[in-house]
């Protein structure tokens, strides 16, 4: 078997993941790009509105999409086109998580899919102080000039993997994973007669029938309320992204730091309040993106995270968009004030959609 694959790119209306407004896939046989396809979409009756922050990340609007089918109507298309692929997306979590949680709200079943994410692959192979989408981009040689295009994204996705094998001298996914010692994940089918739902659709539903607390607010308090640093979960998923980092936050985000760290917890990561030695993960807020690091935009503690990356140190900045990508964005009411768009355009890993 050769380096076989689809890449996906979903793009978002608002702050719940099963919103998808595009879609973007690129086929890949040995290596090469073989077939692309893209299409506009209406998200899921109920839970299509489109938030500011994120047509100002990808510029599509209702009236753009107005004319096009429904996520449920298209899914077959897109079904067909992926096939039995393995499929590859930059935070795997977070696209996968929409096919889910759209498949979930529309009543529909799907497929089991086994997938790979260039995200946790960038972290192991390149050594990049923010593994977004660009950043990896770039280090793996791959133009992208139109971040945010769900048929560009899933393009820069898939030329990553494919430099990624190549460092590795792997000539399938399944060699790839061989030699970094991984298992690859996969995502089970689901079938809305018996199949749970998942958190991110529970809360959405909650909050669409004014049942469910808000997950995401804006935090008005002047100083950040650091909280308690709680347990990591030890029986959290290993494949997890932030699964045994360790964590600090900075900037202003639109939940409270205590909150952000619970949500770590939960996923098996610990969590400290000043960036040191042990730091792994510092996650940004203020609305920080990507290009920031190259501008020089920076709270005192994404300086030191610069300077210990200077020195060989293994740590990594996330926007807080491409954080609450992993751990859970925000419900259907209050997600304008996290652009799910914003993730991957901010230093990462958020989505809340790229």
């Amino acid at each position: 078997m050769g380096l076989d694959f689809t890449a996906i790119d979903f793009e978002t209306a608002n702050g719940f993941r099963g919103s998808p407004c595009s879609v973007g896939l690129t086929k890949v046989r040995g290596g090469k790009v073989v077939e692309e396809a893209s299409w506009l979409m209406r998200p899921p009756a109920g839970y299509d509105h489109f938030d500011y922050h994120n047509v100002r990340i990808h510029g599509i609007t209702a009236a753009d999409v107005a004319q096009a089918p429904r996520f449920g109507e298209l899914f077959p298309e897109i079904g067909a086109f992926i096939g039995e692929d393995v499929l590859a997306a930059h935070n795997a979590a977070f696209d996968l998580g929409v096919i889910r949680s759209a498949l979930e709200v529309s009543g529909l079943p799907g497929p089991a899919y086994h997938y790979v994410c260039t995200v946790m692959l960038s972290r192991r192979c390149y050594s990049l102080v923010s593994n977004s989408l660009p950043f990896a981009a770039e280090e793996a040689g791959v133009p992208l000039v139109n971040h945010h295009d769900a048929a560009e994204d899933a393009r820069a996705c898939a030329g990553i993997l494919v430099d990624i094998a190549a460092r590795n001298g792997a000539n399938s996914l399944a060699e790839l994973y061989l030699s970094l010692g991984l298992a690859m994940p996969r995502q089970q089918a689901f079938d809305p007669a018996t199949g749970d739902l998942s958190k991110p659709s529970l809360a959405a539903i909650a909050g669409a029938s004014g049942n469910g607390a808000a997950l995401v607010q804006r935090f008005q308090s002047g100083w950040p309320e650091e909280g308690v640093n709680p347990e990591p979960n030890l029986d959290a998923e290993p494949g997890h992204p932030l699964y045994a980092q360790t964590v600090v936050f900075t900037g202003q985000l639109s939940i409270d730091r205590p909150e952000a760290k619970r949500r770590s917890a939960r996923c098996g990561a610990r969590t400290e309040s000043r960036v040191t030695g042990r730091t792994t993960v510092l996650v940004v807020g203020d609305g920080f993106v990507a290009s920031d690091l190259r501008s020089g935009r920076l709270t005192g503690k994404a300086r030191r995270v610069l300077e210990l990356h200077e020195r060989g140190q293994a740590i990594e900045v996330l926007s807080e968009g491409e954080f609450l990508q992993m751990v859970g964005g925000g419900d259907i009411r209050h997600a304008p004030q996290v652009a799910a768009a914003e993730t991957r355009d901010a230093a990462c890993a958020a989505a809340v959609s790229a």
